[in-house]
């Protein structure tokens, strides 16, 4: 059984209709990237998993639990995390403090929140050089550090990162995708939404394609990587 199925999925904004019957699987240890244009419905689907917004249909599976209806910190608390778009970090409280608002879920056990957070500071060493400092001051690659550092603080069996290398120069973007393979293999199963394609998919065991709602294509990523449709549409070739 995989570890996260989702099954005809439909989620609406009002009327419009965002998701309209997706189907996917992600398998423990995996890392599974969400591919496709914006308005596909990528970022849509993390929300929607991670119960910011309610789906009108479809089922949620998590570890053979149906998380469907399940408000968003429990589902926290069941083992998913999520690292939205656009970081959303709290910028008036320090690194340390923006690290400990992500272990709300272990309660008040002191113990595993500084394990938790030695974690964070070995995979990311610059934020424990700016643990004392305003998230708000922190540059860009550092607010994305400190967005992924947060979601592993509750030591989450599966993360959710939406659009993590956004805005980040180049050199940036490898270190982030460096980071995403040494969480997987630290035993964390990954669903990863990114708008560089080839990166995502260089970095993925497997993909799905998303157009307007829907899963046009899935396969092993090695596969979608040569597939024309793929090619042309999304990684900028003839």
């Amino acid at each position: 059984m995989a570890l996260l199925h989702i099954e005809n999925l439909r989620t609406y904004y009002g009327h419009v209709q965002a998701l309209k019957g997706i189907d996917l699987e992600v398998e423990e240890g995996e890392i599974v990237t969400l591919i496709g244009a914006n308005g596909a419905g990528k970022t849509t689907t993390l929300r929607t998993i991670s119960g910011l917004i309610r789906p009108r249909e479809g089922q949620i599976t998590f570890d053979g639990e149906n998380i469907t209806r399940l408000a968003a910190h429990r589902i926290v608390e069941e083992g998913i995390s999520h690292a939205p778009e656009g970081r959303q970090i709290f910028s008036t409280l320090t690194v340390t403090e923006n690290l400990n608002m992500g272990a709300y879920s272990l309660g008040g056990d002191t113990e595993a929140i500084e394990e938790n957070r030695h974690r964070v500071f070995d995979l990311f060493p610059r934020l424990e050089e700016r643990k004392d400092q305003l998230g708000g001051t922190l540059s860009g690659g550092e607010q994305q550090m400190l967005t992924i550092g947060r979601a592993l603080m509750a030591r989450p069996r599966l993360m959710m990162l939406d659009e993590p290398s956004l805005g980040l120069a180049p050199m940036l973007v490898r270190a982030i995708f460096d980071t995403i393979r040494q969480i997987n293999a630290r035993g964390v199963t990954v669903l990863l939404v990114e708008q560089n394609a080839r990166a995502a998919l260089k970095a993925a065991d497997r993909g799905y394609v998303l157009e307007t709602g829907r899963v046009v294509l899935s396969g092993p990523a090695g596969e979608l990587l040569r597939d024309e449709r793929v090619r042309k549409a999304y990684l900028g070739e003839q």
